[in-house]
């Protein structure tokens, strides 16, 4: 049996100031009784707490608290992200008046004619303006219109300081393309410490009139993120100046300024995704998680609702698998449960977006170690809730039509105690289903398990989960892809026609029923992990357990995708998928 000594020096009994000092260790006892104090003077306090299977709410609640307090001692700078005005123009971009004019440039459009000079009709406009100067430094420097190639020069000659080509590769192909053209001249604008910029194309016939708008939405998006980088946690860093961006030869009106603004409403949800991975474990805690989904449910509370269930609440709705992962923590549990409802009209379809919500990932008993574990990266692995929480505050801000959806996140940490689940141990979801643990560090799925059933009770027409959930997935795919999980052919379809307006990039995997077959367990439903084989599968079919068979589900492993190593940094993966998934069903 274990027994946490507590010490913390108080003011008074009443008093409501932090602790100013706190100290807790385990050791065992005899002592039969389940909390009993000793109080040595007025201001300082033992507390004894003898807990079998979960610490006490209360007591956990006081660790909690003392962590928070003491922990790093560690508290985010408050910045606001950067506010940039975006334009639609038909302008002469020979005119444009400006710290830089970036031209996109395919491979074909940097061909020279036996003069050496441009064969494009707009580069060779620019050209004569700069007295030839621009076809000759790009010959110098070798830009041949590459994708990430990129060069800015300050000639004499034009409206703008200075001139910028961008390489878009050998043609332009989605808008993942005009994302990436939007972040080289994000780049291109800290470099310089320009204000202003436009962004036009050597070819703009290129781009059908179709396509114009998601065209020009990714390159406001890409702009948005390329200029942000996360600095809450950087003591000396510098501010971008980028305030205004003209985007020309896309048209211009309503509809496209709307698609602009569009943009600017997705790029601040993927920018809070960003921050809530890459924010410590130490900050990020499950209870600091719920507290920004109260945050956006006051701040859009025209259209969300926040109700965040305490672990008390979980035990009442048998929340056995969920609260299987958390026992070991001394930061409790916070189930969140977001809903966006219109202000106003009727309700046509009705949605779930679940995340998983592990803060931190020590892996338990199966303790994550040796090369490759990543443990000091497994604050990512609250991606998913990450993903569903950026996607709350982006509808929140667009407000769509005719549909309702509920963001739900099962939070909490898998640590290591006395008090937490063991290999072997066997856990009983909300559904009733019972799980043989033959791996702790297997949590994610314990986790989601209750978070889709809850979903799924909510009365809910299709769920979309999403998470860090398997290594096998990464080695599949690789970093820059999500795999994708679903018996429904209708769900694939929307989510891959999100996919490509959003530019982010998924696979549909198999859901091979034979793979059942390794889950199975001697003592209870199931095994809650597979052998090494088709791990990634393995994980979906068990999810799939928990899934009502009239709702439509789909389950994404962003494992790979949810980190940049180069950047060393979050990428706010799903946001966008998500936001424009919603959209889609808003309108049908």
């Amino acid at each position: 049996m274990a027994v946490t000594l507590v010490a913390s020096l108080t003011s008074s009994l009443s008093s409501s100031s932090p602790s100013l000092f706190s100290h807790s260790r385990s050791f065992s006892s005899s002592y039969s009784s389940r909390f009993s104090r000793f109080w040595f003077s007025p201001g300082f306090r033992l507390a004894f707490a003898v807990n079998p299977l979960y610490s006490s709410s209360r007591a956990r609640a006081m660790a909690h608290t003392l962590a928070r307090a003491t922990l790093g001692l560690t508290q985010p700078s408050s910045i606001d992200p950067p506010k940039i005005s975006f334009s639609a123009k038909d302008v002469d971009m020979t005119e444009w008046k400006g710290d830089i004019l970036a031209v996109g440039v395919t491979e074909k459009d940097m061909k020279k004619d036996d003069n050496s000079k441009f064969e494009n009709p707009i580069l060779k406009k620019l050209d004569d303006h700069l007295g030839g100067l621009l076809a000759e430094v790009s010959s110098e420097e070798d830009f041949a219109g590459k994708p990430g190639q990129s060069t800015v020069l300050r000639l004499p000659g034009l409206g703008s300081k200075r001139v910028g080509l961008i390489g878009l590769g050998s043609k332009i192909s989605s808008p993942s393309t005009f994302q990436s053209l939007g972040e080289a001249v994000a780049a291109a604008a800290k470099s310089a410490q320009a204000s202003n910029v436009a962004i036009a194309l050597a070819s703009p016939e290129s781009v059908s009139d179709e396509s114009k708008l998601i065209s020009a939405s990714a390159i406001a998006s890409g702009t948005v993120l390329g200029i942000y980088e996360d600095i809450r946690y950087k003591t000396e860093s510098k501010k971008p100046s980028l305030k205004s961006v003209d985007i020309i030869g896309f048209g211009t009106g309503p509809e496209l300024e709307k698609k602009l603004k569009y943009a600017e409403d997705v790029s601040s949800g993927v920018i809070l995704g960003k921050e809530l991975v890459n924010s410590p474990a130490n900050v990020l805690t499950p209870a600091a998680l719920a507290e920004e989904a109260k945050k956006l449910a006051s701040l859009y509370s025209d259209v969300l609702t926040a109700n965040i269930l305490d672990e008390e609440k979980c035990k009442e709705l048998k929340m056995g698998s969920y609260l299987g992962v958390a026992a070991a923590s001394a930061n409790p549990p916070h189930f969140i449960h977001l809903l966006y409802r219109p202000s106003s009209g009727p309700v046509k379809r009705k949605l779930a977006l679940v995340g998983k919500g592990l803060t931190f990932d020590s892996g338990g008993y199966n303790i994550k170690t040796g090369p490759g574990c990543s443990i000091e990266l497994m604050k990512f692995d609250m991606g998913g809730s990450a993903a569903v929480l950026g996607a709350a505050k982006a509808i929140g801000q667009i407000k769509p039509p005719g549909v309702e959806v509920h963001f739900i996140v099962a939070a909490c940490e898998n640590m290591i105690s006395g008090t937490g689940m063991r290999p072997g141990d066997v856990l009983t979801a909300s559904n009733g289903k019972t799980i043989e643990v033959n791996n702790t560090d297997a949590e994610g799925r314990l986790t989601l398990a209750d978070a889709l059933v809850y979903a799924c009770n909510q009365g809910v027409d299709k769920v979309i989960d999403l998470a860090t959930l398997t290594g096998a997935c990464v080695v599949a795919l690789g970093p820059t892809i999500a795999g994708c999980f679903t018996p429904s052919e209708e769900l694939a379809h929307e989510i891959f026609d999100a996919s490509q307006s959003s530019g982010e990039k998924l696979w549909r995997m198999p859901l091979e029923e034979s793979y059942w077959e390794s889950m199975k367990s001697g003592v209870a439903d199931m095994v809650n992990t597979g052998g090494r084989p088709g791990g990634a599968i393995t994980a979906a079919l068990f999810l799939k357990q928990f899934v009502s068979e009239k709702v439509q589900w789909m389950h994404i492993d962003m494992a790979g995708p949810v980190w940049n190593d180069k950047k060393k940094a979050a990428t706010g993966f799903g946001v966008a998928t998500l936001v424009e998934w919603v959209q889609k069903n808003s309108s049908s």
